[in-house]
């Protein structure tokens, strides 16, 4: 199911996620959102200056970042643990985490190497200017081996490891302007998952455009 529906902020609701538009992390919360038909209320939280807002340092106060989900007035942190929580809650039809205990450990497993494998290499990547890209591309074939010959990474359906995963794809075409590489060359099959996951309305109605986020990206590493 892909209902969700974004309600204008400012408005009382049941569920509120507040996010930054180019925040990989809180991008896996609103997909899922909509995934699973979930009616929300967005509030923006500019990342890019410098002091939180109230609301952020209320709800999270431990950490101050976001994504943050306020569901019934209560916050839920962290990326992973939100989209988790929100396939527990609503995910009485579709259900984006595996069935078989097995499945969902490997699936946690590979979402943890997201975090901190694929993100760290790109925060690398972007400091270097460009030069530190072979670990980013390696980083990304280890992914594209798990993906196999699957349409999504679970199998036939597109489910929890596609949406920690796909927010990162908003960044392929700043891989390949600034690394100077083909992402379809070196992971093609990788390129293709992202083409399919793009189809889908609940992906599409949140990755922004590909040039608004290098260009965003350029500015916050100082890239000329």
């Amino acid at each position: 199911m892909e209902k969700a529906m974004e309600m204008e902020a400012g408005r009382q609701s049941e569920v509120t996620c507040v996010d930054f538009w180019a925040n990989e992390f809180g991008m896996r919360v609103r997909i899922a959102l909509r995934e699973l038909g979930v009616a929300f209320e967005y509030v923006e939280e500019d990342l890019r200056v410098r002091e939180r807002s109230d609301l952020v340092r209320r709800m999270n106060p431990v950490l101050r970042m976001v994504p943050i989900l306020i569901h019934q007035g209560r916050p839920v942190c962290g990326s992973v643990n939100i989209v988790e929580y929100i396939d527990e809650v609503w995910g009485e039809e579709t259900r984006l985490l595996p069935a078989n205990p097995v499945d969902r450990a490997d699936a946690r497993f590979w979402a943890d190497f997201v975090d901190h494998k694929v993100f760290g290499a790109q925060v690398r990547f972007l400091e270097s200017k460009g030069e530190e890209k072979d670990e980013l591309v390696e980083q990304l074939k280890r992914l594209e081996e798990v993906l196999g010959d699957k349409g999504f990474f679970s199998g036939h359906e597109f489910g929890f490891l596609d949406i920690v995963t796909i927010p990162f794809s908003s960044m392929f075409h700043g891989y390949e302007q600034l690394g100077r590489f083909h992402l379809d060359v070196e992971c093609p099959k990788l390129t293709q998952w992202a083409k399919r996951c793009k189809q889908r309305e609940s992906v599409r109605a949140v990755l922004p455009d590909d040039t608004k986020m290098y260009e965003l990206h350029k500015q916050l590493y100082g890239i000329e």
